[in-house]
């Protein structure tokens, strides 16, 4: 399954206003649960329940909060790309910007490890993050996601 398979334009959310990373966690069960018609209460606490085993924030302003849901057919992708930087406790301390959240079926570990894996190399080069936030519609994000991933 690659990255750009999982993240189409209505899935890219550009210059969203968050306060916190609790808020952020709330508006992305929120959004999942309209789209999966799965509880947002469980999907926000699958959430809330990584997080608490360590920061998902990658450094470089990027952050991949991620959970695995019961009842989940298929893996579910949003982008986001914040208007302010939140904090989200990552390595480098650096507050973060651009959010790649992923909810994955219970079942799926293998492909849950390979989103993960190519999340991080993608988003672990600085120009591509400096692209994305330099871009001026979800288009854009996608087909730059799209390039870094070949």
């Amino acid at each position: 399954m690659t990255i750009s398979a999982l993240l189409s334009p209505q899935r890219i959310f550009l210059d969203t206003e968050i306060t916190s990373k609790k808020k952020l966690l709330e508006l992305i069960a929120n959004i999942v649960a309209d789209m999966t018609q799965l509880s947002e209460s469980g999907i926000y606490s699958g959430l809330l329940n990584r997080e608490r085993l360590g920061s998902t924030g990658l450094g470089q302003g990027f952050a991949v909060p991620h959970a695995r849901v019961s009842d989940l057919d298929q893996t579910v992708a949003c982008f986001f790309r914040l208007s302010e930087p939140v904090n989200f406790e990552a390595p480098d301390n650096q507050p973060v910007d651009l959010v790649f959240t992923i909810v994955i079926p219970e079942q799926a570990t293998e492909e849950h490890l390979m989103i993960l894996s190519s999340l991080a190399s993608i988003f672990s080069r600085g120009e591509v993050c400096e692209a994305i936030r330099a871009a001026g519609s979800k288009e854009e994000i996608a087909e730059i996601i799209a390039a870094a991933e070949r």
